[in-house]
């Protein structure tokens, strides 16, 4: 990683010059060498590479205010900023065609070069989608896989909570600056997996949540994987933009089917019609990828409560009903239904009825 400031102002500068550009920064990097050789070559050399405005926009004096934020930021534990030249640089992102210049990591930088699988999906997911997000994920976490996702709302959040259960862990890239929790209602998650795995960003410090930063931060996601899940999709999804980066870059894509009546199924069965593998379990994706097995867990599978699931059936029940039918508390009630949620045997509903899924 960087380590004097002086390194740091100059890719600063490189990365984040207006109309500079990642393909045309690489340019000069391949002609003239680090930036800090960029910054001191003849202005003739610069315009023979780049139009005249960004020539003088890259060697105007840089942000000040940046570069002390991104210093003070540096000297935090657990930050660092990876370059293009650094070894440390995820490999599987140099295959892409625009790699970022930059990377600005929090947490477990050595993620970002393990194998990986993104899983992604609708921001407004149902409970389940959520609950395949969070099992998927946790299984490919349990298996060693590392799993990319964008900490948005609905299977991003689910996705990344299940990972961390595992010894595989998570990535979250986002489009905001590392230093920004976007959205705010997930700043417990953008801690826990600072702690227990890694954010990353290619913005700089501070940039807030412009929508054209998304779409963009997307190739990150799929570059870093070796394939790409999509849970829940609708027809006009993000998640349809990241796997399309995904089969663009040669990453494998696999998609959830679902029920053909629900518009967040759309964008997976297009997937699936598109040549995406349709999987229904983790393992699904592992035989795919070959080489990775689940480990065998030493502790004995909780039992669910089937006289609970009996009582429930396949017909909408509130849970006042069901103590009184089965005789609980509410305590033990929430208890059972919670196991049997986390199962995937039932579904909350809208007004907190629950009902039999299979």
């Amino acid at each position: 990683m960087l380590a004097t400031p002086a390194e740091v102002a100059a890719w600063l500068r490189l990365a984040h010059t207006p109309g500079l550009g990642r393909r045309l920064a690489r340019a000069l990097l391949d002609a003239l060498g680090p930036p800090e050789q960029i910054l001191a070559a003849p202005p003739s050399a610069l315009r023979a590479l780049a139009p005249q405005n960004v020539v003088d926009l890259l060697l105007a004096p840089g942000d000040a205010a940046l570069l002390a934020r991104t210093l003070a930021w540096l000297d935090e534990p657990g930050n660092g900023l990876l370059t293009l030249a650094d070894p440390e640089y995820p490999p599987q992102l140099l295959e892409i065609p625009d790699p970022p210049l930059l990377l600005y990591v929090k947490g477990q930088c050595a993620l970002l070069s393990q194998p990986a699988i993104a899983v992604v999906g609708s921001r407004n997911a149902t409970v389940q989608g959520v609950l395949n997000a969070e099992r998927f994920s946790m299984a490919l976490s349990q298996a060693g896989l590392c799993v990319i996702s964008g900490m948005a709302l609905g299977i991003d959040t689910a996705a990344h909570r299940g990972a961390l259960r595992g010894p595989g862990a998570t990535v979250a890239v986002i489009g905001t600056g590392a230093d920004v929790v976007y959205p705010a209602r997930n700043h417990a998650l953008a801690h826990d997996i600072a702690t227990g795995g890694c954010l990353v960003s290619e913005y700089p410090l501070g940039m807030p949540g412009i929508t054209s930063n998304f779409p963009q931060r997307n190739r990150i996601i799929s570059g870093l994987s070796r394939g790409v899940l999509v849970v829940e999709a609708a027809a006009q999804s993000g998640s349809l933009i990241t796997a399309r980066l995904a089969g663009e870059q040669g990453r494998d894509v696999f998609a959830v089917p679902g029920s053909i009546h629900s518009p967040l199924t759309k964008g997976c069965h297009l997937l699936i019609r598109q040549g995406a593998k349709l999987v229904e379990s983790a393992a699904d994706i592992l035989d795919e990828l070959g080489g990775y097995t689940q480990p065998r867990t030493t502790r004995a599978a909780k039992t669910p409560p089937t006289e609970l699931l009996r009582q429930i059936g396949f017909d909408p029940i509130d849970a006042d009903a069901l103590a009184l039918r089965c005789a609980l508390d509410r305590a033990e009630l929430g208890t059972q239904l919670l196991t049997l949620e986390m199962e995937g045997l039932i579904e909350r509903l809208p007004g907190g009825a629950y009902q039999r899924i299979v």
